[in-house]
């Protein structure tokens, strides 16, 4: 199986069935920029769970490679993936953590399995955590479509 890339707003998954919102987050509690905002405007409570799983609130370690499986829909569950060390890149390295990031797409797969969901995503990783589609794109590929879960990356559409 291949990934599916589609122009559209992956807060707004296609498709019946059970789906999984994929999205990167950083291991410092924030929450305040990129794709982050379209959920918290589409829906509150994963922002409030990784704020209170970041405040030590629930028995998850909250740490690189670790994935909060947030249910805000009866069929749409958004995947907290924490793949991205602070918010700023250190000695010129971006922020994004490929190892960090394969645990939790790992993560994710066993629960789209578990529940016989789709997956969807904007280019995870990719913009404020400075990754590189070359290198995130097969990190999907073989976690996810290769196991035959279906997989969908939205790219917003441009305003030009």
């Amino acid at each position: 199986m291949q990934i599916q890339y589609l122009t559209g707003d992956a807060t707004a998954p296609i498709g019946k069935g059970e789906k999984i919102i994929v999205h990167v987050c950083n291991n410092i509690g924030e929450w305040c920029r990129g794709f982050v905002l379209a959920i918290s405007k589409r829906w509150p409570k994963p922002e409030q769970r990784y704020r209170a799983w970041h405040r030590g609130e629930t028995d998850q370690p909250f740490a690189l490679g670790e994935v909060q499986f947030v249910q805000v829909t009866n069929d749409i569950h958004v995947a907290n993936i924490i793949a991205q060390r602070d918010v700023r890149p250190q000695n010129c390295i971006p922020p994004i953590r490929y190892e960090a990031l394969r645990d939790g797409v790992r993560r994710v797969a066993a629960e789209a399995r578990r529940l016989n969901a789709s997956v969807h995503m904007p280019r995870i990783g990719c913009g404020l955590a400075g990754g590189n589609w070359n290198q995130v794109g097969p990190i999907i590929q073989t976690e996810l479509a290769d196991h035959q879960i279906p997989v969908f990356v939205y790219d917003f559409p441009s305003t030009g």
